[in-house]
């Protein structure tokens, strides 16, 4: 959607705006032009404002509303007043849900690297453990045969043996056994310090492990405890939008006599616009993923997403043929995984959306459910162009790829 000003009077002319995602790896000003037209356009209508959340205070009420109508200009500065108020729920509900996103997913890697750390750990105390047997078994059997040869004989068993009256073969085999329980004694009191030394050093390589478990146990109780205080904040800014929003809709339709819904569907425009004016870098697929705590609910594997996604392609009128393209597509976007994170960007889903909060217009549970990810996804490519082989040729005309 993009505003157009006209006789003094809004106007919404409906456009095609792509997913304007140019990947990472580059740092090239794209499309700049288009940027820029759109930011100008945006200046011609709506003022635009700083993302801090309006205080109820600062709202109109009817009476405000009714009182500006008298004046035209007073009624043109009113509606200025509840624009700026709009695109600031707006920006704040937006930068909550992101600002969400990004917090989970610094705490779902600080809880990996938490989890591969006290992995280490327990390897680290099971070798240690038997280690230890090792060390203990090996003295035990040094004890003992020690005990046999020198404790038991009250002296030098050899000298005894050579004393004695036995037979010269006898002599001879008793002092071979000797000699072999001797040599036998000293190789387990080799292996027995052998086995102690490697306890040693394990157990100081399980203290050291201790310490950065540690430190990564705090590190991912921070970063949780950041999460829930991003998503109360995310759900607050969302409220408070939705609540709001109505209110103002209808008082900004008030003052210029049209319909609340066209101010709506003017100001989801807007928001469309800027988003793509405000973007400075974004993905061409995730690097990462999100572990929410509710857990998905659907399209919770690839191939489950891709089963959905083909028992909708009917919808849209395209046959079983697109359903290849669709799969590189989501494959190079995502891999098909619901929790796919971009970390640089914020793109977020199956479909890699950007922002990715416009996920919600296809159901409240965009963040844990694939299928209403696709759902998005299909109707975004069906808007922008018009099939998935479509979509999937414009990413590959791309480089880096994005769609």
């Amino acid at each position: 959607m993009r505003p157009v000003c006209s006789t003094g009077l809004l106007i919404v002319e409906t456009v095609t705006v792509h997913e304007f995602r140019p990947a990472v790896r580059s740092s090239r000003p794209l499309w700049r032009w288009r940027v820029a037209v759109i930011a100008a356009a945006l200046a011609v209508t709506v003022p635009l404002v700083t993302t801090t959340p309006a205080h109820a205070d600062d709202y109109p009420s009817w009476g405000d509303v009714q009182a500006a109508k008298a004046n035209a200009a007073a009624a043109q500065a009113e509606y200025t007043k509840i624009a700026g108020l709009i695109t600031q729920l707006q920006q704040a509900a937006e930068v909550a849900a992101s600002d969400e996103l990004k917090k989970e997913f610094e705490y779902g890697q600080a809880k990996s690297a938490l989890d591969t750390q006290t992995a280490k750990l327990n390897a680290l105390t099971t070798q240690v453990d038997t280690a230890q047997k090792d060390a203990t078994s090996a003295k035990t059997q040094y004890g003992k045969l020690a005990s046999q040869l020198y404790i038991s004989g009250g002296g030098d068993l050899t000298a005894k043996l050579l004393l004695s009256n036995g037979h010269a073969d006898d002599l001879l085999d008793q002092l071979g056994t000797v000699s072999q329980l001797t040599d036998h004694v000293s190789q387990l009191q080799a292996y027995a310090k052998q086995k102690q030394n490697v306890v040693s050093s394990l157990q100081d390589q399980a203290k050291s492990a201790e310490t950065i478990r540690t430190s990564l146990e705090q590190d991912a109780d921070s970063k949780y405890q950041a999460a829930q205080a991003a998503k109360a904040a995310a759900d607050a800014a969302l409220a408070t939008q939705q609540k709001q929003s109505k209110v103002l809709y209808a008082q900004a339709a008030s003052l210029k006599n049209t319909a609340a819904s066209k101010e709506q569907q003017y100001y989801a425009g807007v928001e469309r616009a800027q988003a793509l004016a405000q973007q400075t870098a974004s993905s061409g697929g995730s690097d990462g993923s999100i572990d929410t705590s509710a857990g998905c609910t659907g399209g919770c594997t690839p191939a489950a997403a891709q089963s959905y996604a083909s028992s909708l392609l009917g919808n849209y009128g395209w046959g079983q043929d697109q359903m290849s393209c669709l799969v590189s597509l989501w494959n190079m976007e995502s891999g098909w995984a619901w929790n796919a994170y971009n970390s640089s960007s914020g793109a977020y889903g199956i479909p890699q959306a950007w922002l990715a909060s416009k996920l919600a217009t296809a159901g409240p549970d965009w963040q844990t459910n694939g299928d209403t990810q696709i759902r998005w996804g299909l109707s975004y490519i069906a808007s922008s162009y018009t099939t998935p082989c479509g979509a999937w040729n414009f990413e590959m005309s791309h480089d880096p790829h994005w769609y």
